[in-house]
């Protein structure tokens, strides 16, 4: 926006008066909203004549709330997409307007979604704000009763319990790549994990244990159902590197136990 010599706000608080009455002075036709992280108040939404047109990163009235792209990850949906609504004082509770989805790939991450998904909303709200110009803009209440919540992420998040199904921790992983990110211990360090495979074991081992090695792809490590095989990891203090690569460097043995810091 500076550099087109655009007028830009940047408010510490959108409640404060003087921001709310420099807004009203502009006197806008609609406000767009996307990826802020203020609750706008009542004042505020009911600048606009058109009103306040917030794009949300999922299928609403699924994952409200601050981090959907991850929690569809996480909670293993095979779809999501783009929603355009009206604002209200609630959060993303507003009425919808448009919506175009999207299939969530199998080895997608949070990342990776996230990429996908900016490029389809811009022209999503170009559609909306043209329906809103011409009049044709059809407002469709969201049923609440069908409403999950998608949470603001934590580091704390990322913490693997091995007890969980690998099905379970995979989708941890991709979720969360790659920002905060899942990772477990090993010898008191914390090892993040980017990238593995479900795969059988026996479940002859305790979880979090390591119960395979695959010297030209990795390790895997016994989970309460099934294991996960570690493709792609990054141990505290070094670089990220294949399974394979950190075998090499490692001594890492059948038995050797991942989980809480000693």
């Amino acid at each position: 926006a500076m550099a087109h010599n655009l007028q830009v706000f940047q408010p510490r608080r959108v409640r404060e008066p003087s921001f709310i009455e420099t807004i009203k002075q502009l006197s806008p036709d609609v406000i767009v909203v996307i990826a802020f992280g203020q609750i706008l108040p009542k004042a505020f939404l009911e600048i606009p004549q058109y009103g306040c047109i917030n794009v949300h990163a999922s299928l609403l009235p699924k994952y409200r709330g601050a981090a959907p792209i991850q929690w569809c990850i996480i909670n293993g949906e095979v779809v999501t997409g783009i929603t355009t609504m009206f604002m209200d004082v609630g959060i993303d509770t507003g009425d919808m307007l448009l919506k175009t989805e999207i299939e969530i790939a199998q080895d997608e991450t949070g990342g990776s979604l996230h990429d996908r998904l900016q490029e389809l909303g811009g022209p999503l709200l170009l559609q909306t704000l043209d329906q809103l110009e011409q009049g044709s803009a059809v407002r469709q209440p969201q049923i609440h009763e069908h409403s999950i919540y998608a949470p603001m992420l934590d580091k704390k998040l990322g913490e693997i319990d091995w007890n969980k199904s690998a099905v379970e921790i995979e989708r941890l992983i991709r979720g969360l790549a790659p920002w905060p990110s899942a990772y477990t211990y090993l010898d008191g360090k914390i090892l993040k994990l980017w990238k593995a495979e479900v795969v059988s074991t026996t479940a002859e081992h305790s979880v979090g244990t390591l119960c395979d090695i695959q010297k030209n792809e990795g390790f895997t490590i016994q989970c309460g159902q099934e294991g996960l095989l570690i493709k792609e990891l990054q141990l505290q203090g070094k670089n990220k590197m294949d399974g394979s690569a950190f075998l090499r460097g490692a001594k890492l043995n059948v038995g050797s136990k991942f989980g809480q810091p000693v």
